[in-house]
């Protein structure tokens, strides 16, 4: 279950993200409560993760896969450029993500 909270915590996190261009500058007031409530959402859910999650592996995960998923938002959906050192760099966050899981909870 652990691990269900920690793919909602990314996802809330990425859905927040994606939307933060829309929020003006957050003078915009829906887009703005759904940013802050995604974000809120993401804590939440990495709080209960974390129960059974070392926080080191958790934490890693909840950012390295939410910024590789950000990325490919901003590319497919938000029209945003890819380059190889983009690439490069999702690939190297992904991983460190897998390195630090392959090392366990010592």
């Amino acid at each position: 279950m652990a691990y269900v909270f920690l793919l909602l915590a990314i996802s809330s996190d990425v859905t927040a993200s994606s939307l933060l261009k829309s929020t003006a500058g957050f003078t915009r007031l829906l887009p703005t409560v759904a940013v802050l409530t995604g974000y809120v959402l993401s804590l939440v859910f990495l709080s209960q993760a974390v129960k059974s999650i070392p926080i080191g592996v958790a934490y890693a995960m909840w950012s390295g896969l939410g910024t590789a998923a950000v990325v490919t938002v901003g590319v497919v959906l938000l029209g945003e450029g890819v380059s190889v050192s983009k690439i490069t760099g999702v690939v190297l966050v992904i991983g460190g993500v897998v390195l630090l899981n392959l090392g366990g909870a010592q």
